[in-house]
């Protein structure tokens, strides 16, 4: 299966808050916010949805395509996916700026303030698709992940335009599309990727209802937070999925990501949307045990024991006729 991921491309700057945000806050003040946060940390590592979704799924075995935008500080990011199977050849490296950065502050309760920095990213407007499939062939699906927001809808179009199926996962840029425009990124996809809040934010913004959402995509998935997640497909029942046990909690950055990279390598390998959810959460759950989005490290053996522990006997052996992780320093 070719798989093809179109978004961000980022350098994350991962800052550690002590207490909880909410102790900050004055219930009638909202209006007047002005808070600053002493952090007890500051982590710099590789990050960007685009670059974390195809960073999972290299290093579950597959071999990704990257579509984005970089700068010109690219080369030791891209040796390092490129270690990981990613494809980076179509990569659209800016000439002048640096590649975006995301700055984000987690407290005690994983709740997390954040910005967001687009630098190069704004260069993705000008990426086509088309003559990218001529050199590689038809892609089997396209990851449309948080991006320019003129790049996000010119690759929905190109890929309803060359017949090719896309999952719309529009998460962070949400808050920056009017309900126009997220219109016309979701209309057609294959899989739209929402949590409950987007959910909620994407029936505000558009004005369609939460069946009229649903009737515009043919696979619906809801990420629920630690309740897991629920995959809506027409015609039948839907699906929810609970998370693993995890180890620890340290950062929940990436863990959305994580749960796409894995869910869509379920895709590839054939395997049922629950059994994708299984894969997605499992993924996610090595990802929230680690400081980073792409730190995780796990054996092969390591990752079917918690599958199993996790799901069942059955579930791990049919992961393991597929999975050949690649994850290396």
């Amino acid at each position: 299966m070719k798989i093809a991921c179109a978004g961000s491309v980022g350098r994350d700057h991962l800052m550690t808050f002590p207490g909880k945000f909410t102790d900050s806050l004055v219930a009638e003040s909202l209006d007047k916010v002005s808070l600053s946060f002493l952090v007890d940390g500051l982590d710099v590592r590789r990050g960007g949805t685009a670059a974390n979704i195809a960073f999972g799924i290299g290093a579950l075995g597959l071999n990704p395509y990257l579509i984005a935008a970089v700068g010109t500080d690219w080369a030791d990011y891209d040796s390092w996916l490129n270690r990981h199977g990613v494809d980076t050849t179509h990569v659209k490296i800016s000439k002048e700026l640096l590649t975006a950065s995301f700055m984000v502050t987690t407290d005690q309760e994983l709740n997390q303030i954040a910005s967001f920095f687009p630098g190069a990213m704004s260069e993705a407007r000008e990426i086509e698709l088309a003559p990218i499939v001529e050199r590689t062939g038809k892609f089997d699906l396209l990851i449309i992940s948080p991006d320019d927001p003129d790049a996000m809808i010119s690759h929905s179009e190109s890929a309803r335009a060359m017949g090719i199926a896309f999952a719309a996962d529009p998460s962070q840029q949400l808050a920056r599309m009017d309900g126009e425009a997220i219109k016309l990124l979701i209309e057609g996809a294959h899989y739209l990727f929402l949590n409950e809040y987007e959910l909620a934010l994407t029936i505000q913004k558009t004005g369609w209802s939460d069946a009229e959402i649903f009737s515009k995509v043919k696979v619906r998935v809801i990420t629920l937070g630690s309740a897991g997640s629920r995959i809506e497909e027409h015609g039948k029942e839907p699906i929810t999925v609970g998370v693993p046990k995890e180890i620890t909690r340290i950062d929940p950055t990436g863990v959305g990501d994580c749960y796409r990279a894995g869910f869509v390598s379920g895709l590839a390998w054939g395997f049922s949307h629950e059994r994708c959810a299984q894969m997605g959460s499992m993924l996610a759950t090595f990802c929230i045990e680690t400081k980073g989005t792409q730190e995780y490290r796990f054996t092969k053996a390591e990752f079917i024991d918690r599958f199993a522990i996790a799901y069942g006997d059955d579930a791990a052996t049919e992961v393991g006729l597929k999975l050949e992780p690649r994850l290396i320093g």
